[in-house]
């Protein structure tokens, strides 16, 4: 199960010998890979922080100010990617982060359990 939740992160270190035999920008896989890394590691730290929370308040303000803390730091270093090397370097950057995140998300909400229990009144 382990393997599964982190296969997102797995994806992104596979993907380096493709990246290099391809002949795509370098640089753009490497910020591109280095942010999903960085924020990935911090988001989990920050939602076990939040879990342990006792306060809801606390809890919900943790998990919101991950996910747009994520979206911010991403967003960023595709930007640095394309000013630091160029726009195939930016580009290469945004679909690292893409596929990751996409992988990510499909993984999440396939480990989620199963339908809501039905209401009862």
């Amino acid at each position: 199960m382990t393997f599964l939740r982190y296969l997102d992160v797995c994806l992104v270190l596979a993907s380096a010998p493709f990246v290099l035999a391809a002949g795509l920008p370098m640089l753009g896989y490497l910020v591109g890979a280095g942010v999903w890394l960085l924020t990935r590691l911090a988001t989990d730290f920050v939602h076990g922080r939040a879990l342990q929370a006792p306060d809801p308040r606390v809890k919900a303000g943790l998990h919101v100010g991950a996910m747009l803390g994520r979206v911010w730091i991403v967003a960023l270093g595709v930007i640095a990617a394309r000013y630091a090397g160029g726009t195939a370097d930016g580009i290469t950057a945004a679909v690292v982060v893409l596929a990751a995140f996409t992988v990510y998300l499909l993984v999440t909400i396939s480990l989620r359990g199963g339908p809501l229990p039905p209401r009862t009144t």
